[in-house]
Parts: structure tokens; C-alpha cells; sequence
């Protein structure tokens, strides 16, 4: 969450900035409520100073106009306590809905205003008619959607073979890269509880994407940014121990509603996805160098498997919920004929440790101070799995997969 003091300091500056990052979000609706709160909290506590001045004065003997007096202080009062749990109830539910404040170098707009900031590599030239990852990988019998359509639903995938070998290889390759760079790995439990949904940001407006499993207060977890944020939630820490830097592996679990296109069949989008996440807590000022290292992390995986990417610095409204700041790496896939994201990086400032209450100790001051929090996807195996396919594929109906991915992943 945001802090209410910037909007109250400036109302009509974060107003503007939250409008640019959530059109739909009525954040002067929100500087109202926390103005008429704050007023009625004025007005109550002065109601109560002046009751409890009657009681003192009525402990030398109680006259008709005491007793008169305190009645309507205390009608009064009652009337503005019940307003305020209203009025406060309201303002947490929309305070909860409030998007972060955006950095002033993100552009306006939605996703058509997106600025690519980087390319790297070539797109790949074939002297056969390309393939996409569909029809190469059930060739050569690497995952097999007829079966998984029986066993649970679609959009959801089932390897088999070479191809689980592939997708082991490359998630123990990305894993030993992050840890490489500086990052502890963690492997978390697949289902977390509804506190942690919130703190992380994806409840109450992403509710309705994620799986709930009935009877229980847990969801399968959506990504695994969610159980790392909420590993130091509550906790003040030393700041000599920042920056606090991990990277975990773990299935992610998304309904996505309406979100499954004829262009997204196949590994592209669907329910069921592993992804190797890097998460980082560190002090405010080094927040955006932290989501620089994070992105050369990534990179340095794709320049190893020899991918075309790009890297976009994402507009207002394309931007995630709790996010101040997003970057996203692209790579081309030549049997889509376009590029798609499998790395998202994100600096969300301090608006997760507000809400999870995640701070640390100044060494210098001895205050207590919110830290911030950054998360990157490194990578979506899924899509990384699509583009080496399609990359990689031979006339013959073959992949060469670069031999980087299982001289430091799995040799099986």
C-alpha cells in the first residue's frame, strides 16, 4: 500500500499518478476518505476531552445541566464512532484497491506505449518452413495435451520424456545461474494462505485469478513472489543484512479467466506453470540498481541458450498492481512469428513491506524504516521451452538444444 502522508502532502500530484497507473481506481475518492477520517477522529476525541471534563466537574455534585449536557455529548459521540468504523471501513477496503505510485520514468499509456530499451541478437533464419512448438513437441512426443484434456482440463500440459529432461535441466540451469549471482535458493510450500495473497498485493483485486482450495483458508500460489514476500513479514531487520537476495522454483497456479487466446495455444498460457523466481529486499536508495542486477541475471541466462530478446520498459496501465517500476524480457519466437514476455522485473518500493510490515534498522539513526522489495521472473519455463523449440529446430523435425543447458543443469 501506499504511504497516505505523500497524498496528503501533495493530493493532487499522487492523484494524477495513481490515475496514470489505474485509470479506473477513484483515487480522489480515496484522498476524500482519508481527509473526512481523519476529521471525524479530530472531532471524536475532542467529544471525549470534553466528557471527561463533565465527569470532573459533576464528581462536586451533578446538576440538571451536567446530566443534560453529557447526554448530548454522548449522543454526539456515539453518532461519530458509528460513522467512523464506517467511513474507515471503507477507506481500508479502497486503500487496499490502490495501486503503487509509479517512478516519474515510466511513460504513459497501456501496453501500446511500451519502450523498447533494448535488443539483443538477431531473429533466426531457417531454409524450411518453421514449425511451431506444438506440433514439434508432440512430434517428437515431448508433451502430450490429449491426455492431459482427460486428466484435468485444458490449458494445462503434460511432459513426458525428453521433454521433462529438458525442463529439469533448464530449471537446475537457471537455478545454479541465480545462485551464482548472489542469490539463496529456497524452495517454498505451493500453497499459501490469504494474509500472504494480501500483503503481496494480489488480493482483493486479483482474487477471482487465483485457485482456492475449498474447506481451507489456502490457494495454490500464483507465483512464488508471494511466499517470499511474506517470509520477513512482521520482522525488523538489521540494515547489514541487506540487500536479502533469493531465488526459488516453484509450479504457479492462475484460472486467468478469458484470458486464453486462439495465438496462446500450446505452453504459451496456461493454468499450470513452473517458473524460477528472483526476489530481493534491500534499503530504499539501492532499490533500482538491485532491479538492474536483477535483469542482467535473467539476461545472463538467455545469452548462454543464444535467445533474440528484447527488453521493454513497460507503460503506466501495463504495469502490475503493486509495482512502481516494470521492465520485460522478450524473446522471439519464430513459430509465433512474435515476440512474448518471460521475465518480468519489478521494483515495488515500499508499497509489499507496508503491508506486510517488513522493515529494518537504520545503523545509523537506530530508526525503523520500510524496506523494498523487487521480484523477477528468471525465467517462465514454459515460454523458455517454447522458444527453444522453435529456435532450435532442425528441417528434419529434430531440436538441438544448446549443450550449455545440460552441461550446467541435468546430464541425464
Amino acid at each position: 500500500m501506499i504511504d497516505l502522508k505523500l497524498l496528503r502532502e501533495d493530493p493532487e500530484k499522487i492523484i494524477a499518478n495513481l490515475e496514470k497507473h489505474d485509470p479506473s481506481f477513484d483515487a480522489r475518492r480515496l484522498s476524500e476518505l482519508d481527509k473526512h477520517a481523519r476529521k471525524i477522529g479530530v472531532e471524536i476525541e475532542s467529544l471525549r476531552k470534553e466528557k471527561n471534563e463533565l465527569a470532573k466537574k459533576a464528581s462536586d455534585g451533578i446538576t440538571d445541566q451536567l446530566r443534560t449536557q453529557s447526554i448530548e455529548i454522548g449522543k454526539k459521540l456515539k453518532e461519530l464512532e458509528r460513522e467512523f468504523v464506517e467511513k474507515e471501513k471503507e477507506l481500508e477496503n479502497l486503500y487496499l484497491s490502490c495501486p503503487n505510485i509509479l517512478q516519474d520514468s515510466v511513460p504513459e499509456g497501456g501496453k501500446e506505449k511500451n519502450k523498447v530499451i533494448k535488443t539483443v541478437g538477431k531473429k533466426p533464419e531457417f531454409s524450411f518452413p518453421v514449425k511451431n512448438h506444438v506440433d514439434i513437441a508432440q512430434a517428437l512426443g515431448w508433451i502430450d495435451f490429449e491426455s492431459v484434456s482427460k486428466i484435468t482440463a485444458p490449458h494445462f500440459a503434460l511432459y513426458k520424456g525428453d521433454g521433462v529432461k529438458a525442463l529439469y535441466s533448464l530449471m537446475l540451469f537457471m537455478l545454479k545461474n541465480n545462485i551464482a549471482h548472489g542469490f539463496l535458493p529456497i524452495l517454498p510450500p505451493y500453497m499459501v494462505n490469504e494474509e500472504s495473497l494480501q500483503i503481496a498485493g494480489n488480493f482483493p483485486k486479483f482474487k477471482e485469478d487465483v485457485y482456492s482450495i475449498k474447506g481451507e483458508n489456502l490457494y495454490m500460489t500464483p507465483t512464488s513472489e508471494v511466499n517470499l514476500t511474506n517470509m520477513y513479514r512482521n520482522q525488523i531487520l538489521p540494515e547489514d543484512q541487506l540487500p536479502l537476495k533469493m531465488t526459488s522454483w516453484t509450479s504457479c497456479f492462475r484460472r486467468e479467466a478469458g484470458g486464453y487466446g486462439a495465438a496462446e495455444r500450446g505452453l504459451i498460457r496456461i493454468h499450470q506453470f513452473e517458473k524460477v523466481e528472483l526476489y530481493s529486499i534491500c534499503t530504499p536508495e539501492k532499490s533500482n540498481d538491485e532491479l538492474d542486477r536483477m535483469i542482467s541475471c535473467a539476461e545472463t541466462i538467455l545469452a548462454k541458450l543464444g535467445l533474440h530478446y528484447r527488453i521493454s520498459l513497460l507503460a503506466a496501465q501495463d504495469c502490475s498492481f503493486p509495482s512502481s517500476k516494470t521492465y520485460d524480457i522478450e524473446v522471439w519466437m519464430p513459430g509465433q512469428k512474435t515476440y512474448f514476455e518471460v521475465s518480468s522485473a519489478s521494483n515495488c518500493l515500499d508499497f509489499q513491506a507496508r503491508r506486510g510490515k517488513i522493515r529494518y534498522r537504520d545503523k545509523k539513526t537506530s530508526k525503523t524504516c520500510y524496506v523494498n522489495t523487487l521480484n523477477a521472473s528468471s525465467l517462465a519455463l514454459p515460454r523458455l521451452l517454447v522458444a527453444l523449440l522453435e529456435t532450435y529446430q532442425q528441417e528434419d523435425g529434430t531440436v538441438k538444444l544448446p549443450d550449455v543447458i545440460f552441461k550446467e543443469g541435468v546430464s541425464w
